[in-house]
């Protein structure tokens, strides 16, 4: 028996369920498949158990520093297994959340795998679902007038370093372990290699970073990057750039290689080379959707080749972050709905969690370099910041990037402490096209880190007043 649907959903993570709530709020039908649990990578694999055990590690790094604020503590100690359940504990309740949202919704959600049928009894189109369970049970027909793909990423694999999930770990099976190794080295300087390296060391573990090009963070302003790195390197995370990694050797114990003709050896490896879109096995060759490198292609209205299917999230490509999966997703459904959702530019702020945090949104200095006549730049140290004096972590700098001509905002960067709380304003700046003599005349509390903001802004005009 086949169920009929307004829309069907291929995945239940942050493009999946929000997708759904959005369009029952539009009193669409809607159906979820999700073969494990709702909430997708970000809230069992990714962001929120990443983010929870930095806690524990920002809570550790500040005991360390008690004595500043004239707190003695004769002695403490630090428990991995407790911080893992507290992190396994917050998962838990947000995902009863997104249970409770789907059943306000009347959303019905289907726990199996889906694939995509071609045109069959069930449809003239390709787009109906086939839900599977297992040998023992019958798949279910799912009918949909729309159907959205976000079956989301996983981990890409190094092929002379491929996981074998004991001591050569993917970021999905870090997340599950309980104990932590003395020792571990992170392939991959991008945003979650920095992250748990940065999570890691705080917490005991000695860290290096391989990075197989000539920076980390290529996504990052380079001079924010090279801050990172001298921050990183004072608290004695290695940082190893043009790293060559050969001669992998594995056992149940450690992991031995050669990088850079240096032998080295590690309790455990962590292999952060980025993510891959999952395609495979959904039925894709069933329709006429077309790939692009490896991602399902898509125009401004998240429609595939196929006008009724629609695809947004971490399997399309751009930018992988579940803030930018929710939105397009959005927009996706209001689009199906027959609204007309705004097609302008959307700049999408984007963090990286670690300590100190950095956060960015628009040009770096050299892509705006590039793409216009003259560019202002300039920096506002967070040393000149009463707030973060007094919270006693005044490392780091507000950059803004502006077009001389305009006086338009091209680019916001940040790195210092709870920066990825600084960087909405920035996100609100761009979405109202505000200039910089609009956030410098903008009044802002004082003493907050958030100063840093109308700082920088009035430095474009050499008008800042602390510094």
């Amino acid at each position: 028996m086949a169920n009929e649907y307004d829309l069907v959903i291929l995945g239940g993570g942050p493009a999946g369920y929000v997708a759904a709530i959005r369009a029952a709020q539009l009193k669409l039908k809607v159906a979820i498949v999700e073969k494990e649990k709702l909430g997708g990578t970000c809230l069992h694999k990714g962001c929120i158990p990443t983010k929870a055990l930095l806690k524990s590690a920002e809570q550790l790094r500040s005991l360390k520093k008690a004595h500043d604020f004239g707190i003695e503590l004769t002695s403490y100690g630090f428990n991995y297994h407790i911080a893992h359940e507290r992190k396994n504990a917050v998962v838990a309740q947000l995902e009863a959340g997104i249970q409770a949202l789907m059943k306000k919704g009347k959303i019905d959600v289907y726990t199996g795998t889906g694939r995509i049928l071609g045109p069959s009894i069930f449809s003239p189109l390709p787009g109906t679902v086939s839900v599977e369970y297992g040998e023992d049970l019958e798949n279910d027909m799912l009918v949909p007038k729309n159907l959205l793909i976000c079956t989301g990423s996983k981990p890409r694999t190094l092929p002379s370093m491929p996981f074998n999930h004991t001591t050569i770990l993917s970021s999905d099976d870090l997340v599950l372990l309980d104990t932590l190794p003395k020792n571990m080295a992170i392939v991959g300087g991008g945003v979650i290699g920095i992250e748990w390296a940065s999570m890691l060391h705080d917490l005991g573990v000695e860290i290096t970073i391989y990075e197989a090009f000539e920076r980390i963070l290529p996504s990052e302003d380079e001079e924010v990057a090279k801050e990172l790195v001298k921050n990183f390197e004072k608290r004695g995370i290695q940082v190893v750039t043009n790293a060559k990694i050969s001669n992998v050797e594995a056992t149940d114990e450690q992991v031995t290689f050669h990088v850079n003709e240096e032998v080295k050896t590690f309790e455990k490896v962590l292999v952060a080379i980025g993510r891959q879109a999952i395609t495979e096995q959904i039925g894709l060759e069933n329709t006429d959707i077309q790939l692009e490198q490896q991602f399902i292609k898509v125009n401004k209205h998240m429609q595939t080749k196929e006008a009724h299917i629609y695809a947004a999230g971490d399997v399309i490509g751009g930018i992988q972050l579940a803030h930018v999966a929710s939105h397009e997703a959005i927009h996706a459904v209001e689009h199906m709905a027959g609204l007309k959702p705004d097609t302008r530019v959307v700049h999408m702020p984007s963090c990286v969690y670690s300590y100190p945090e950095i956060a960015h949104i628009g040009l770096n200095e050299k892509q705006a370099k590039e793409q216009f006549n003259k560019v202002v730049v300039k920096k506002f140290p967070l040393k000149a910041n009463a707030k973060a004096l007094v919270n006693g972590d005044d490392f780091g700098f507000a950059k803004m990037i502006v077009d001389e001509e305009t006086d338009d905002v091209l680019g916001v960067h940040l790195i210092g402490d709870h920066v990825t709380e600084l960087i909405a304003e920035s996100s609100l700046a761009f979405n109202l096209d505000a200039s910089s003599f609009e956030i410098g005349h903008t009044v802002h509390p004082h003493p907050s880190v958030s100063e840093v903001m109308q700082e920088v802004a009035l430095a474009i005009k050499n008008e800042a007043i602390h510094y």
